[in-house]
């Protein structure tokens, strides 16, 4: 059932108010077709009664020779009478229940008292005669009525003052189909409105919840990004309040670590220097180069570190950039030093980025390959949602166990990137910061032909 549900809130919440819209309609036609149903047959039974009460006046008060035309006259479809001097039929006998005592009460408030003391009644709960619709405005009904709607036909005896038998049978009207057009129409019509109306309503309260979700999106890729709008209901007012404070509390977090990086940095250099003068000073040997050797790693660990420091700090613009430009050109930087890079043609691809920043991260993954894959050939791969650069080298590969690993800062591999090759163990964890701040993703994979193979994915 949930896989039938949409995955957004406004498309849930949508589908809520529709279904209980159709709930609401199914049972408010249902009320009214038995509303209706009910005050029809309500109608004809109070036609019924007072036509039975009417005719059992006249009939008792005109002369006898008269009766029989009178009986004639009016029988009709809807109520036949007969006039006989015997007992009344049995079904109309001695064993009234609750609707022909409530009948039978109503009928002899409307006759005189000799007529109601002699007064059978029975109601029957199915007719298969078929009558006509009465015409006349529904008039004030007793409070009996309302209880005896169920009924389809009735039966009453009542005996006049000569001693012969009056009796009635008379059916309720059919009261036709239970819904009409006009009332499908009129529903259809307001549905409509309310669905409209229902759904403006939601998705003005969810626009702010879309808006949300972008600035914290784009947040993941720019803490620097401006800014959520403070607008809407109270509750969306404050939740853009706590994003934004929790914005400004990231920005405040990430530049004292990297002023308190830097400063650590540039302090180191001072002993660091203090450290390689004494060193030099020292007699030529195996010793003081190994001495020498360390101290220039460490020299290279601080450089690097003051340049991601540097890096964090600064702010590039974003602008439209030909990625596949921005590719060959790192390319051709490299094959005109001498080192082992080719990249296959491809079409001009336009992306708004960070240039200067991407560029450095396709470098030192371009450098990674070359150094510890003996050569890199890197290709672009386009599709409608993303933007590939891939870079294949022909190394040995990395452990499993370590594809992830190698992003940590100053993380290194001892059997595969040894110190004498260089590299401080943080160009992967530059080149995936940069990444990420464009909303993109590095990944590592082991070629089943041998060699590693980088993928650069960036959103388009």
């Amino acid at each position: 059932m949930t896989r039938l549900l949409p995955r957004t809130l406004f498309g849930q919440m949508v589908v809520i108010l529709l279904a209980g819209l159709m709930v609401s309609y199914l049972v408010g036609t249902w009320i009214n077709a038995s509303d209706r149903a009910q005050a029809a047959r309500a109608i004809g039974g109070y036609a019924a009664t007072q036509r039975i009460a009417n005719l059992a006046r006249l009939i008792d008060e005109a002369p006898e020779a008269w009766r029989d035309r009178i009986v004639a006259a009016a029988s009709d479809p809807t109520l036949r009478v007969s006039l006989s001097s015997s007992q009344p039929p049995a079904t109309v006998g001695e064993t009234p229940d609750a609707a022909d005592l409530l009948i039978r009460d109503y009928l002899a408030e409307q006759l005189p008292a000799a007529m109601a003391a002699r007064l059978y009644v029975a109601v029957s709960g199915a007719t298969g005669q078929q009558f006509a619709r009465p015409g006349h405005p529904m008039p004030m009904m007793g409070p009996w009525m309302h209880r005896a709607v169920g009924w389809r036909s009735l039966q009453a005896a009542i005996q006049l003052s000569d001693g012969q038998w009056l009796t009635f049978l008379a059916a309720l009207p059919n009261t036709g189909p239970s819904i009409s057009w006009q009332f499908t129409i009129a529903m259809a019509i307001m549905a409509l409105i309310v669905v409209l109306a229902s759904v403006w309503a939601v998705r003005r309260v969810t626009a702010p919840l879309g808006v949300l979700a972008r600035a914290a999106e784009r947040l993941g890729r720019d803490v620097n990004a401006p800014p959520v709008a403070e607008a809407g209901t109270r509750e969306m007012r404050l939740a853009a309040h706590s994003f934004n404070e929790m914005q400004g509390r990231l920005q405040r977090l990430l530049e004292n670590r990297t002023r308190m990086l830097a400063a650590l940095s540039h302090d180191l250099r001072t002993p660091l220097t203090l450290l390689r003068l004494r060193t030099e000073g020292l007699h030529e040997g195996d010793e003081r180069d190994r001495m020498l050797a360390t101290i220039g790693e460490l020299d290279a660990m601080i450089e690097a570190t003051l340049k991601f420091a540097r890096n964090e700090a600064t702010a590039e613009p974003w602008r439209r950039t030909d990625m596949a430009a921005l590719l060959a050109s790192a390319v051709d930087d490299m094959a005109d030093a001498g080192l082992p890079v080719t990249m296959e043609a491809a079409e001009p691809v336009v992306l708004e980025c960070q240039p200067a920043a991407l560029r450095r991260a396709i470098s030192n993954l371009l450098d990674n390959a070359i150094k510890y894959g003996r050569s890199a050939h890197t290709r672009i791969a386009t599709s409608p949602a993303a933007i590939s650069i891939v870079i294949d080298d022909e190394g040995p590969g990395i452990p499993d166990a370590d594809l992830r690993r190698v992003f940590e800062p100053f993380y290194r591999l001892e059997q595969s990137r040894s110190r004498e090759t260089g590299g401080t163990g943080l160009g992967l964890s530059i080149a995936l910061s940069v990444v990420q701040a464009h909303g993109g993703q590095i990944t590592l994979i082991n070629r089943p032909e041998g060699g590693l193979r980088a993928t650069l994915s960036l959103p388009r």
